[in-house]
């Protein structure tokens, strides 16, 4: 990896020698691993400058090590979470991710509206279905001897529990996916402000049929909900229910992908879970850590010195899980994947804004595993079929998979 020196275009706070490459760029695809790039990168600065790295290209400071992520994810004082992500500043609006998108003290307020419906009790409630469901997917292609696993299943089956949950209709699966891609794999803004506006415009439609038409669901229940003794506002809504729908139609498909890819390369850890399903839910910690997919940003507010570096107001700082996952200071041998690990790892974020749905993506994943391991043989990645990969949100763009019938 090089990057070409621009220094007449650096803010006159950033020195020159910190400025390095950052590959996980959104938009871009490679056909190499790229988890295997974060050693390079562990080998120098523990905070540098890149150039291209927050989504259309623009400057971001990186910051690599475990510690100094969860010192950032605390730090409210010179860091905000308001917008690290661009999408309604593309559409000329001022709504956030709600409540990731937010800062004390309203960010107290939006998680307590938004806590009950993600406890361990509402999503212990969806077990059976969610079995189900993964039965249903696995046994369309279980004869077949194969399957792509990203389309055949690590899409359709969690998808398929979050548009219940939110209320919207299964059959239109295929054009939320579409949409989905516009917002996070890419890296044309034109495109991205595209695709948002899509679907800021399908999510107040579905917001305003709630109001008039109220049932049982996630945007119903922003609708009906109250903070602080009154209901949402509209910017309020559009910024939740945004936020369910990128991160209910991507996140768990993408560990998913990772995940099972990492057991088609590696029979051993295959045999190993398959010997002892009780094992599979430290596995997929340790799979977490070891292929954590999701960088996110924090924009620095007031001047500060962060472990040496010298960070000013409007300055983006890139949330890399991919690198905390791999870091050799946290993790012995950190770019060994050994399933009995139960690692301390940091790819659900970390304290006040750990993943809201955490508890329905570890059964998710628990589930698809087990019943997968359960249904289908040994099974390796199809003969001459390279994978490639979307990076930003690090995803297979598609997993061909094998096995005996």
């Amino acid at each position: 990896m090089s990057v070409t020196s621009t220094s007449q275009n650096l803010p006159a706070h950033v020195p020159e020698n910190l400025v390095r490459p950052f590959p996980f760029i959104f938009g871009n695809t490679t056909d190499e691993n790229p988890f295997e790039w974060a050693s390079a990168i562990h080998e120098g600065p523990e905070i540098f400058y890149a150039l291209h790295a927050y989504p259309g290209g623009t400057p971001a400071w990186i910051v690599r090590k475990t510690q100094d992520l969860r010192d950032l994810y605390f730090d409210t004082e010179h860091f905000s979470n308001k917008d690290f992500s661009p999408f309604s500043k593309l559409i000329g609006e001022n709504w956030n991710l709600l409540p990731a998108e937010t800062d004390p003290p309203m960010h107290a307020l939006y998680r307590a509206f938004v806590n009950p419906i993600f406890t361990p009790k509402a999503m212990a409630a969806l077990e059976e279905r969610i079995r189900a469901y993964a039965v249903e997917f696995i046994e369309r292609f279980q004869r077949k001897g194969e399957c792509e696993f990203m389309s055949d299943f690590a899409f359709e089956f969690p998808i398929k529990i979050f548009l219940e949950l939110m209320g919207l209709p299964l059959e239109r699966t295929g054009q939320f996916l579409e949409w989905e891609m516009g917002l996070l794999h890419n890296h044309d803004l034109g495109k991205i402000a595209e695709a948002t506006r899509t679907v800021v415009d399908y999510l107040r439609q579905e917001i305003n049929d709630r109001r008039a038409n109220p049932r049982d669901d996630l945007i119903s229940y922003g609708v009906k909900a109250q903070i602080d003794g009154r209901h949402l506002t509209e910017d309020e809504l559009v910024g939740f229910t945004f936020n369910l729908f990128i991160g209910g139609l991507d996140t768990v498909s993408t560990n998913m992908g990772l995940q099972f890819l990492h057991l088609a390369r590696n029979q051993a850890d295959q045999a190993f879970l398959r010997a002892d399903p009780s094992r599979i839910p430290n596995g997929i910690e340790e799979m977490m850590r070891a292929y954590a997919a999701v960088t996110t940003f924090r924009t620095c507010k007031k001047e500060t010195i962060f472990k040496g570096v010298v960070m000013k107001p409007g300055d983006k700082v890139a949330m890399s899980t991919t690198l905390a996952g791999r870091d050799p200071q946290e993790y012995e041998n950190a770019h060994e994947v050994r399933l009995d690990r139960m690692p301390r790892h940091v790819s659900f974020a970390y304290g006040p804004h750990l993943c809201v749905g955490i508890h329905l993506a570890r059964r998710e994943l628990r589930i698809a595993m087990e019943e997968f391991l359960r249904l289908i043989p040994e099974f390796r990645v199809k003969p001459d079929q390279k994978v490639s990969f979307h990076l930003g949100m690090i995803q297979p763009e598609t997993l061909p998979l094998v096995w005996k019938v």
